[in-house]
């Protein structure tokens, strides 16, 4: 069934009908705007998780340090050098950035991919006795990691452990740490010998991974060969630099 609707300013007929109406209706009251946060995490996830499986370090605790060191993504380092966790030198051989932080232009560390810098910050804390009691605790012991964190001097700021746990509880990152460990297969991402490669999960597309990792569908292509934007799960991918 159809109503007519009139549009007296125009004088023109506007047919509406009862299931356009609804669906309009349906799309209004089902709205709910992406925030920076829910896209970071959207973004990145699969990354912690992978980086959960190789080094022991919770994914929720990755993801919450992420969002906050980078401004959910959005902050000079992240943008300019893809360090997303506020790294700084520390005898870093790689490219460099400086930027203000505790002092004037402070020396931090530059990669070419976002993945690279979450690969870092696993090695960065499995790599210093400082941490090491971290690795003790429970994989899903969330509120130890990040009180930890602050006492092996991640962090100067007194509630930071505080903000991380607020960020998980609130977007709910925990989920992410039961998923490893009911082993869920998580995306995997991997680097060897300076070269980055995806393990493509359900729901991954050329376009997507492209936007993930700052290149173009067709240098995807061309470094893997493709004729086609097929992608099966499981597949691995070499991503260009």
């Amino acid at each position: 069934m159809t109503k007519k609707k009139h549009d007296k300013s125009k004088s023109v007929e506007v047919v509406v009908s009862e299931k356009d109406k609804e669906e309009e209706n349906e799309v209004i009251v089902n709205s709910k705007p992406i925030t920076s946060v829910d896209a970071y995490i959207s973004r990145y996830a699969n990354i912690a998780k992978s980086e959960m499986v190789k080094s022991k370090i919770p994914a929720s605790i990755t993801l919450a340090q992420g969002i906050l060191e980078s401004g959910s993504g959005k902050g000079r380092l992240a943008v300019e050098a893809n360090n997303h966790f506020g790294i700084k030198c520390h005898g870093w051989k790689g490219a460099k950035i400086y930027h203000d932080d505790d002092r004037a232009q402070e020396c931090f560390r530059k990669y070419r991919h976002a993945a690279t810098s979450y690969q870092d910050h696993s090695d960065f804390l499995t790599g210093r006795k400082r941490y090491a009691k971290l690795f003790k605790l429970r994989q899903d012991d969330y509120k130890g990691w990040a009180r930890g964190l602050k006492d092996a001097g991640y962090a100067t700021d007194r509630r930071y452990p505080q903000k991380l746990i607020s960020l998980i509880e609130r977007y709910e990152l925990y989920k992410y740490d039961d998923e490893v460990l009911n082993q869920k297969e998580p995306n995997r991402v991997r680097v060897n010998s300076g070269l980055t490669f995806h393990i493509v999960a359900k729901g991954d597309t050329l376009y997507s991974l492209s936007k993930r990792y700052n290149t173009t569908v067709e240098a995807i292509k061309k470094m893997n060969n493709l004729n086609s934007n097929d992608l099966a799960v499981g597949q691995e991918l070499k991503i260009p630099n």
